[in-house]
């Protein structure tokens, strides 16, 4: 096992097994986690053995994390809960305010408690994007188009996770649900003024956050980058809104990180705009390119935030909480 600080890159990994080269690029001082995807997934006990290999290989481990946010992004299906769309609880919200914060409690702890009865670390939900009826990429993957309702219906799904012992990632600051681009395959651009996006930033102001990921999305009016390299958002997320936990890049080898160039220079917006941890995903030769030539100067404290993510207890066993849990799916999926 090789003792190193986790470092700033969170990287992902072809198969079901770890490969040589996995073995080599994980044990890499700039490597600090890894993402899973549907492809590294065959059932719940290779889920385990997979992740038990990856923390195994540094200390402190790896932070092993995966979009699991239920409806269309949820990575692993066989041998897991089928979670609902977020909307789901919005439109519960809307006839049953009190059940419906319910079911996201109990919900948020299925989700968090079979991820890491797996042995998987984090899941970057919930999204905070309010669902204006514009961005076919988020959908029905947001809670509600009212701030106040987003903001306590993730809350409760938080509460869930952290009865299970997993932290919580908001998404995507300070809003990508106003925009119809897809910032996967394009550079979406949001024209609203400040004034007109504080219902946006409203939910980062209520919600108890361990976690944040930027979007990929240029706001002119305060800033000519995306907001995952402006020190502008960046800064105003640490200090107007007094975020001290983990900012995630989204996924540098995405189309609407283009505008910052290569790989590298990618890389180093997001690092010096304020980024804690960087994804680059689905891109092995980037990722071989940032390993050989990017060089960050060290920085202890964000890599003991990184750290603070590692779940700190082992998973509870609530198995009341999980039924309810299942229960409270069933009713949304019919």
């Amino acid at each position: 096992m090789k003792h190193a600080p986790l470092g700033p890159l969170m990287i992902d990994i072809a198969g079901e097994q770890l490969s040589r080269l996995d073995h080599q690029r994980l044990r890499h001082p700039l490597v600090g986690g890894v993402i899973l995807f549907s492809r590294n997934y065959a059932s719940p006990d290779q889920l385990a053995a997979l992740c038990a290999e990856i923390h195994a290989l540094r200390a402190p481990p790896l932070l092993v994390a995966v979009d699991h946010e239920g409806g269309r992004v949820q990575r692993f299906r066989a041998g897991f809960t089928r979670l609902p769309a977020m909307r789901g609880l919005g439109a519960l919200w809307d006839r049953e305010r009190d059940v419906a914060l319910a079911a996201a409690y109990a919900i948020g702890f299925v989700l968090a408690a079979e991820l890491r009865g797996c042995g998987v670390d984090l899941s970057f939900t919930p999204v905070l994007d309010l669902d204006y009826g514009a961005s076919s990429v988020i959908g029905d993957r947001a809670l509600h188009s009212d701030p106040i309702a987003v903001s306590e219906l993730a809350n409760a799904l938080i509460g869930g996770l952290r009865h299970a012992g997993m932290g919580a990632c908001g998404k995507h600051f300070p809003g990508h649900g106003h925009v119809a681009a897809d910032s996967h395959v394009a550079i979406p651009i949001d024209e609203r003024s400040l004034r007109e996006l504080q219902a946006d930033l409203e939910p980062y102001r209520r919600v108890r956050l361990d976690a944040v990921m930027p979007a990929h999305v240029i706001y002119p009016q305060l800033d000519d980058q995306p907001a995952g390299f402006s020190a502008h958002w960046l800064g105003r997320l640490r200090g107007e809104l007094g975020f001290d936990g983990v900012i995630f890049s989204d996924d540098l080898s995405m189309q609407g990180a283009s505008v910052a160039g290569d790989i590298l220079a990618r890389a180093e917006a997001a690092w010096s705009a304020g980024c804690d941890m960087l994804l680059v995903c689905n891109a092995p030769a980037a990722v071989g390119e940032l390993l050989r030539r990017w060089r960050p100067a060290a920085d202890a404290a964000r890599a003991a935030r990184v750290r603070r993510l590692l779940p700190a207890r082992p998973l509870p066993q609530d198995e009341a909480l999980y039924r309810a849990g299942l229960a409270a799916i069933e009713i949304l999926a019919a």
